[in-house]
């Protein structure tokens, strides 16, 4: 496998190192506070239980969020609409569950029978709703703090996510968008190659930063493993670990927040990566995170 490992994609950027994120983000403004949710997946009342809880006001506080907005969860509608609604006070990345929306309403896609979308398929706002998906990030940076919804493999910096992922984002706000999704669904090739092009470069990025979980330090994808330790031989004797505890990655100095990966329940075991998905689909919890404070607010969920 061919790689530059200082970039990935085209890229060359040098990072500096800083210390282990401390919870401190300096914002303007007074008395202001920014929360990253993790996947809400549509479980809309605990959503609203959190905001209650920290008493959040749309007309000085900011909501980033993680990704993976809808699907599973019982008010997927109700959801997207109040991001949209608020999206002048919000950032969120798209994950995989949002993509699939966008492919699904697009008629690349039909639903599986596990999605429950289509309160939002049958929705008379539909296709603003969708469009607005259309325009958001896979990744997002801002004062040291990178939000991503799976990971960034340990062969990319910050700067090389940031352009990788605007390859897909110029796509998605294209008339090429469809030709996208057509191409989007599939694990291969499972790394990544410097001569990647077109379609199937994209399909890796958009796997490495929708849906990576387990992967080996040069890149390699095990899209199979989901649980909090990895199938055993996955990729033969090519040994896996999770994205963020590879001690060599190029970004084990910078600040990350994920989601998507709820078996972890937030467990990294590493100050400078923040994981997110506290599985509230699946009856567990749904998790803020307030950046000024590196303080974390969760409620109890009911599984859908």
């Amino acid at each position: 496998m061919k790689l530059t490992p200082s970039a990935g994609c085209g890229v060359s950027f040098k990072h500096s190192a800083k210390k282990a994120y401390t919870g401190i983000f300096l914002i303007s403004g007074i008395n202001m506070s920014t929360y990253v949710v993790g996947d809400i997946q549509g479980c809309f009342e605990p959503f609203q239980h959190l905001l209650a809880q920290v008493r959040f006001n749309p007309d000085k506080d900011c909501l980033w969020s993680t990704g993976d907005l809808v699907n599973r969860g019982p008010q997927n509608l109700e959801t997207l609409r109040w991001f949209y609604t608020r999206r002048d006070n919000v950032n969120i990345v798209l994950g995989n569950h949002d993509l699939h929306l966008m492919a699904v309403s697009a008629g690349v896609r039909k639903p599986s029978s596990k999605d429950n979308i289509h309160d939002i398929l049958e929705a008379p706002d539909r296709e603003l709703l969708i469009e607005w998906l259309h325009h958001q990030p896979l990744v997002y940076h801002e004062q040291d703090v990178t939000l991503v919804h799976a990971g960034i493999p340990p062969i990319w910096n910050i700067e090389a996510a940031l352009s990788c992922a605007s390859e897909v984002e110029i796509i998605l706000q294209s008339e090429r968008a469809i030709a996208f999704f057509q191409a989007m669904y599939g694990n291969e090739p499972s790394g990544w190659e410097d001569t990647l092009s077109g379609m199937t470069r994209l399909r890796v990025i958009t796997n490495y930063l929708t849906r990576m979980r387990y992967c080996t330090l040069d890149g390699e994808l095990d899209l199979i493993s989901k649980g909090p330790e990895p199938i055993p031989d996955i990729l033969g004797t090519q040994k896996v670990a999770p994205w963020f505890s590879h001690a060599n990655r190029l970004t084990k100095d910078d600040t990350i927040i994920f989601g998507h990966w709820a078996s972890l329940e937030g467990d990294t075991n590493d100050p400078n990566v923040i994981g997110l998905d506290t599985g509230c689909v699946w009856g567990r919890t749904l998790t803020f995170y307030e950046l000024e404070t590196g303080r974390r607010i969760s409620c109890d969920c009911v599984a859908s």
